[in-house]
């Protein structure tokens, strides 16, 4: 019961922490405070004594698909080649080439933007692609004198929707796929047609909520941006396309996710550094890759993972999973990672889910659903992922307001009926 009563409290913190007290300033360094609060949340658990463990240290060195360090290893190394790509000015060319190209108005220009970060999430990842494009929105939209925010809506939902489309996509795909052990393939060939019935309805839905503000005239002009460093970006694209192809053969020449994605990072590690000796230059793009890396999901998912655990060896997630049973589970399952994403942020929940569709056999489908609920969980409140935490905190550096009540406007207009639309199909075709 102690620990049901640590991992409740810690949970409600940092929910708190998120909406009050965001960040942590020790002179010039700014800490983000959800992981801090879910490591202290984590060592209260442990210094009380009743979790075993030496189990939970088993548990994390174990050579299983759900090891959470070759989940993490595999979620930053994908992360750091699309950093890299940004560092570059890659997709800041992109946008702009498509900002530019929008002449009819912001009509035009909303729907090249939807368009845009939809393709690029599906191939890197909701969370760069909010790294990426939302400061350049807010510059844009200051340049156009126009307001940002259909723009820096229509950029959260869809990274947010099109990355249920490949494992790749978010590390909750990563993360309960491989703990069932769904290879690339096999994901995508269930994902995709819920993902395009919600990418669908998402964009309807975004178009007819801002169709006023984007009927408005576009006063300014978007800067040219283009990659000065035209061989690191090669060499960056190369690396990201190897890596997305063996990824999604994986399961067919017998070689793990994580080490695949170790492996091509490291590759452009030395290649780039290679590169920059023969031509006398200092790896800029590459030490902004390891500055901007997501290191702070290192001690959030780990913590999180230690107390699921010690919940799961205490039998709380059977006995959960249990009284949910194996009947309707795309809509039970799917609704309540929806809801629970924005109560404890999706990435615990889906190793509590995780734990929890393990105990109780409720099969493929309550994980795919799981899937749907964490990803579209993640625009309904700014709680309910690690893309609307960054995604909080670019805008509050921007001087964008973008509040809760912005978002929870955004998750019963948009979110829910894009959910619904998911999971229905997800349940016609599993």
């Amino acid at each position: 019961m102690t620990n049901i009563i640590i991992f409740a409290a810690t949970c409600l913190v940092m929910i708190l922490s998120v909406l009050f007290f965001p960040k942590i300033k020790l002179g010039k360094l700014q800490i983000d405070t959800y992981w801090v609060v879910v490591l202290l949340g984590t060592a209260i658990l442990l210094l009380c004594g009743q979790t075993d463990v030496s189990a939970i240290g088993r548990a994390l060195i174990a050579d299983t698909a759900v090891n959470p360090l070759k989940i993490l290893v595999l979620f930053l190394c994908m992360a750091m080649l699309s950093v890299f790509l940004d560092e570059l000015g890659f997709f800041r060319a992109l946008a702009g080439f498509a900002l530019r190209h929008a002449h009819s108005g912001q009509k035009r220009l909303f729907f090249s933007l939807y368009l845009m970060v939809a393709v690029l999430t599906v191939f890197t990842s909701n969370d760069i692609i909010v790294l990426s494009f939302t400061p350049f929105i807010c510059y844009f939209a200051r340049e156009a004198k126009i307001d940002p925010l259909p723009y820096l809506a229509a950029e959260f939902v869809a990274a947010n929707t099109w990355s249920m489309f490949l494992i790749i996509g978010n590390p909750t795909n990563i993360y309960l796929a491989t703990a069932f052990g769904i290879d690339f393939v096999s994901y995508f060939l269930v994902s995709a047609l819920p993902t395009l019935a919600a990418g669908g309805v998402s964009l309807l839905l975004l178009f007819l909520l801002f169709r006023k503000k984007l009927s408005e005239p576009i006063l300014g002009q978007a800067e040219r941006d283009t990659v000065s460093d035209k061989p690191s970006l090669v060499i960056g694209l190369v690396h990201l396309g190897a890596c997305t192809v063996l990824l999604a053969v994986s399961s067919y020449i017998n070689v793990e996710m994580w080490l695949i994605a170790l492996c091509t990072a490291g590759s452009l590690f030395v290649c780039v550094l290679i590169a920059s000796l023969v031509r006398r230059q200092r790896p800029k793009a590459l030490l902004g890759c390891l500055k901007r890396a997501p290191w702070q999901l290192v001690p959030f998912l780990l913590s999180m993972f230690v107390m699921t655990e010690a919940l799961a060896m205490q039998g709380t997630t059977g006995r959960i999973g249990d009284f949910l049973g194996t009947e309707w589970t795309v809509p039970i399952y799917g609704l309540l990672s929806f809801a629970a994403s924005n109560l404890i942020n999706n990435i615990p929940m889906s190793v509590f889910f995780s734990s929890m569709i393990a105990a109780s056999n409720a099969g493929t489908a309550a994980v795919y659903a799981t899937v749907i609920g964490s990803n579209l969980g993640a625009f309904f409140t700014p709680v309910g992922a690690l893309a609307g935490l960054m995604f909080s905190s670019i805008l509050a550096e921007q001087d964008v307001k973008f509040g809760y009540k912005d978002f929870l406007k955004l998750g019963v207009t948009v979110a829910l009926p894009s959910l619904l639309a998911a999971l229905g199909v997800l349940w016609l075709i599993v």
